[in-house]
């Protein structure tokens, strides 16, 4: 019995950190990706005519 709740134990930490790894890189793609979308809006402004 203890046995059994070790291994979950053991397999659920490690599905946490994975789930972390993952998350913090999408996370740091969709932060550059928005950085940069921004940029060019700001810097496409001036071409605007009204």
């Amino acid at each position: 019995m203890d046995e059994k709740i070790y291994k979950t134990m053991g397999r659920s930490g490690a599905l946490a950190i994975v789930v972390g790894v993952i998350s913090i890189v999408v996370g740091l793609a969709s932060g550059v990706m928005l950085l940069i979308s921004g940029g060019r809006l700001l810097a496409g402004r001036s071409k605007i005519l009204f």
